[in-house]
């Protein structure tokens, strides 16, 4: 699910639970914005938000945890300072993870250092809508 603001777009991403025993997840996502082949990282990674603390998320077999990403409008950087291009992957590490999973996601942004992306902590339950 998707949410638009003046210069920002925010979206929820959702973990769930695939496996048959509970599992915890404690912290932030990694998550960058990707693209090419090989896909590779462009730009900088999100840059968590601090907004709320962080806490143990424990998730039975089938229940969902969940992270608030924003994503600003790159078409608001000055091009200068941006050097956008199309990324058509969001970069995914689950907290304390180190394999990244890739989600098909088109979105301008800029290829130059600038925080584009903030993510937050990761919740109890579905953030998407039902």
């Amino acid at each position: 699910m998707s949410q638009g603001t003046a210069g920002s777009v925010y979206t929820v991403i959702d973990f769930t639970n695939i496996s048959h025993t509970t599992c915890t997840l404690y912290g932030y996502p990694g998550v960058a914005l990707a693209g090419g082949t090989p896909v590779t990282q462009i730009g900088l990674a999100a840059k968590q938000s601090g907004t709320a603390a962080r806490t143990l998320v424990t998730l039975a077999p089938g229940e969902s945890g969940n992270a608030l990403l924003r994503i600003v409008d790159a078409g608001n950087v000055p091009s200068s300072s941006c050097a956008q291009v199309t990324a058509d992957y969001l970069q995914i590490y689950p907290p304390n993870q180190t394999t990244p999973i890739y989600l098909a996601y088109t979105s301008q942004t800029c290829s130059k250092p600038v925080q584009i992306l903030t993510v937050g902590v990761v919740q109890s339950g579905s953030g998407s809508a039902s």
